[in-house]
């Protein structure tokens, strides 16, 4: 099992974070679907556990044959790809869990994030690790200015370098230093196992899962940031309205009827918008 902690310092607040990530986490689903394949979402409502946690409960399966390594597609069966993912977002605290039905037990992906508002990464245990977790830990702080994204993903409108905010003022984030810097600012620590277990690929398919999550988190973050004046100003209310207008728009598109993007999975960023 690997265990990565990534710490992304982002400029708004923690308040401003929650509407952000939502907000572009469904745009990224949307992007990420079409042609039978990306994201179907199956529930999206609210809960509260017995011991009194509210928050927002979500279920998808995520259609991503295309993207898995071809060591991986080679020895799975038609199908066997799909990934399960159950999120309880309890913000400022989130969980969100990756299962597959074909390898069971033998595979996982489990996150856990806390968002802290005025924190510029520097909490050396915001999730409470044991002593022998914390001895397989592996920090890691993403610069979304200065961290390199593939070059097929990179577009200018998503460069937190050329981002100026009309609505905020923030931006572009070309200081060095921007992120002991910049005001508001708010830090998502975002724990993560990986596990799959499969004699002979284990370790290469775990680095692969861990070096695609640290792309994944830069490339979101990078979005969220630019995507500024769209989801500025909005409340919780409107991104419910919209995810539910967003959920058919991906229902119609993952059957392959939709019409707003081909049906090419252009990125895999949606799964960690949680």
């Amino acid at each position: 099992m690997l265990i990565k902690e990534f710490r992304v310092i982002n400029n708004c607040t923690q308040a401003e974070y929650q509407v952000a990530q939502l907000y572009s986490t469904a745009m990224a689903s949307k992007e990420t679907t079409g042609g039978g394949e990306g994201v179907e979402v199956i529930k999206n409502e609210p809960y509260e556990n017995p011991d009194g946690q509210k928050g927002q409960y979500t279920y998808k399966i995520y259609r991503l044959a295309s993207r898995v390594p071809a060591f991986v597609r080679a020895i799975a069966p038609h199908g066997a790809l799909d990934l399960y993912e159950e999120a309880w977002n309890a913000y400022p605290y989130c969980k969100t869990v990756l299962k597959n039905g074909w390898l069971k037990d033998n595979f996982s992906i489990v996150y856990e994030t806390l968002h802290v508002d005025g924190s510029r990464g520097d909490l050396e245990n915001a999730l409470n690790l044991t002593k022998e977790e914390l001895k397989k830990r592996e920090v890691v702080i993403i610069d979304i200015a200065k961290d390199k994204i593939d070059s097929k993903d990179y577009k200018p409108s998503e460069d937190p370098r050329l981002f100026h905010s009309q609505k905020t003022g923030r931006g572009p984030l070309v200081d060095p230093n921007w992120q002991q810097k910049v005001d508001p600012v708010m830090t998502c620590y975002k724990l993560v196992y990986i596990e799959f277990k499969w004699f002979g690929i284990q370790s290469r398919t775990e680095s692969f899962i861990a070096n695609s999550i640290h792309s994944l988190f830069t490339k979101f973050h990078r979005q969220l940031f630019c995507w500024t004046d769209e989801w500025y100003g909005m409340t919780i209310e409107d991104i419910r309205n919209m995810e539910e207008k967003t959920k058919k728009e991906l229902d119609e598109k993952h059957s392959g009827n939709g019409s707003m993007l081909n049906g090419s999975l252009k990125s895999k960023r949606s799964i960690l918008g949680k």
